[in-house]
């Protein structure tokens, strides 16, 4: 799968984690999903071992995809660290191709729907406003209304990728409108779920890793692909003293 596939197959999980057990992230999360990676092809090869000890095999067969929900979500939020003035600089750019599909949905939709009076309806009542704001509301309304009336639409070729993209141009602009406008809570809602996302995949590499800790103890070779690498190399002083947390 893709990472927005790992994305979308873990949110329901992560969205469901308690609010109080949900951790910013305390190391660059780049390294972490790094270290997490490194982790899962680690522990594929000690599988039996692991699972020997009472590690589910789902925790790690799902921790490459928690690791892509993981990478998706950090994108995501990166790609939110907008100034209002970089947002501007960003909605003028995409707001005339915006524009212009929204108008191409008005136009084939009016025609597809010609003899419906009612579907005119619903076409002419999302038409009905002004402003960017309602414009992005449009796209969205227009993507559900072509989604649920395929046929007629079929019936005039009209070109179905039209309607993810407005779906997805239509998310995007919402947040850019946002900051432009100097909304900060679009932001924090982003970070709230690049949290749960970091935490989710968090979870399950912690598992693996204190299994592994566990199992080998003794044997120095295969421990060493359990510990917390980053955290190691960046501790300003301690040692090692042989318990689960290193």
């Amino acid at each position: 799968m893709s990472d927005r596939q790992d994305y979308d197959a873990c949110y329901d999980a992560f969205m469901a984690i308690p609010a109080e057990e949900v951790k910013a992230p305390g190391i660059p999360v780049e390294s972490a999903i790094q270290e997490n990676e490194n982790l899962y092809l680690w522990s594929l090869d000690d599988k039996a071992e692991l699972m020997g000890a009472g590690l589910p095999e789902t925790t790690i067969d799902s921790l490459t995809v928690r690791n892509g929900a993981c990478r998706t979500a950090e994108a995501m939020w990166k790609r939110e660290q907008h100034t209002p003035q970089d947002a501007q600089k960003e909605w003028e750019e995409r707001a005339p191709a915006a524009y212009e599909l929204h108008g191409r949905l008005l136009h084939d939709f009016r025609y597809a729907f010609r003899n419906d009076p009612r579907l005119l309806k619903k076409v002419s009542d999302i038409a009905d406003g002004t402003g960017d704001a309602d414009m992005i509301q449009d796209l969205s309304n227009l993507v559900a209304l072509g989604e649920a009336n395929p046929e007629l639409l079929a019936l005039i070729n009209f070109d179905v990728t039209l309607l993810p993209l407005a779906d997805t141009t239509a998310d995007e602009l919402a947040i850019v409108l946002a900051q432009a406008n100097g909304e900060k809570e679009i932001d924090h809602q982003v970070k709230i779920i690049r949290d749960r996302a970091y935490t989710y995949m968090q979870q399950a590499a912690d598992e693996i890793k204190n299994c592994g800790r566990y199992v080998f103890w003794k044997n120095e070779a295969r421990l060493k692909g359990y510990r917390n690498i980053y955290k190691n190399k960046h501790r300003s002083s301690g040692s090692n003293n042989g318990d689960l947390s290193d």
